[in-house]
């Protein structure tokens, strides 16, 4: 019996068309993958560009804003400093009017009592006169500060309730103070003062009282006048301050200060101000004479002597107010 053979299935061939089946699949199904990974990147990347440029418009839009909110901060900051600004000069100009009515109540109280007497002595008028100046100058001030508040009050509209009722306040203060003012030099004239006098500013008592404190400032300075010098025996001795008397030469002399001896050999000081004369030797003595107990030699770690500490200055210069101190270097 012939066998057919083409009705027989050929095993290679069809293992062979399998084959091709399953490589055509995986490239096929490979080719979708790289689709998917390439259209998930176009994607990724589409996202991102339209991410950045939202970001960029919100950023540019944020930043935008910030400089919005920190233009109108600034403003708002401005306002505020100068509103406080504004409050500060308020709060100096009552202080200063309300200080000076104190002090115009002040003088009007030592007025009151130097001319309480029928006789009054050359020095309460002048000092009643210059007390009336102070006064006149402080009136002038308030109203001129008071005027300024109104101005100020002005240029606001008028809305500030509490700085409109502190004006007329201390416009009423004010009043208050010229009425007395006026009754207070009405007694006055009553006095024999001139009303000339009361009402300008005393330009020749000013003189006399500035001639009258220039005297005592000189007579101060003259009675607080005092000097000092330190030296050698020899540097001492140039200068023409010490001289020896009594014994042979060079053997048991007493030093003595010449008489009239110059005033340029010393340094000049205040004996309210200077309380020490520094010394810096290993030995020191007072040549000129000062009562012991008013001064002390102090010395430092190594027993020399640095400064001699005047502890009593009225006792100290009491006896001369030249102070001459021998030093061993």
């Amino acid at each position: 019996m012939k066998t057919d053979d083409n009705s027989k299935t050929n095993p290679v061939n069809e293992n062979a068309g399998t084959k091709k089946n399953d490589d055509e699949k995986k490239i096929r199904d490979e080719g979708v993958k790289k689709g998917a990974v390439t259209t998930s990147i176009i994607s990724f990347v589409i996202l991102l560009f339209v991410g950045i440029v939202v970001f960029s418009l919100y950023n540019r839009e944020h930043k935008k804003l910030l400089n919005q909110m920190e233009t109108q901060k600034t403003s708002l900051t401005d306002k505020v400093t100068a509103r406080d600004s504004v409050i500060g000069e308020w709060i100096t100009t009552f202080d200063d009017i309300e200080k000076n009515i104190a002090m115009i109540k002040e003088k009007e109280k030592l007025i009151t009592a130097n001319s309480s007497n029928t006789e009054i002595s050359n020095d309460k008028r002048l000092q009643v006169l210059e007390d009336i100046k102070t006064i006149n100058t402080l009136l002038e001030q308030n109203k001129k500060k008071i005027a300024s508040l109104n101005a100020q009050l002005k240029k606001s509209g008028g809305t500030i309730k509490v700085l409109q009722n502190k004006i007329t306040e201390l416009e009423a203060s004010m009043k208050q103070n010229e009425n007395e003012i006026t009754e207070l030099k009405t007694a006055l004239v009553d006095k024999k003062f001139e009303v000339e006098q009361l009402n300008t500013q005393m330009i020749v008592m000013q003189d006399t009282i500035a001639r009258k404190d220039e005297k005592i400032s000189t007579q101060t300075y003259e009675m607080n006048k005092a000097f000092y010098t330190v030296g050698t025996y020899k540097e001492l001795k140039v200068k023409g301050l010490l001289t020896k008397e009594g014994g042979f030469i060079g053997l048991g002399k007493t030093e003595s200060l010449t008489e009239n001896f110059p005033d340029n050999s010393f340094v000049q000081i205040d004996i309210t101000v200077v309380k020490s004369i520094s010394v810096n030797s290993k030995n020191a003595k007072l040549i000129s004479e000062h009562p012991a107990g008013s001064y002390e030699f102090i010395r430092d770690k190594d027993k020399k002597i640095e400064s001699i500490e005047i502890k009593d200055p009225a006792q100290f210069w009491k006896s001369s107010k030249y102070a001459v101190v021998e030093i061993t270097k």
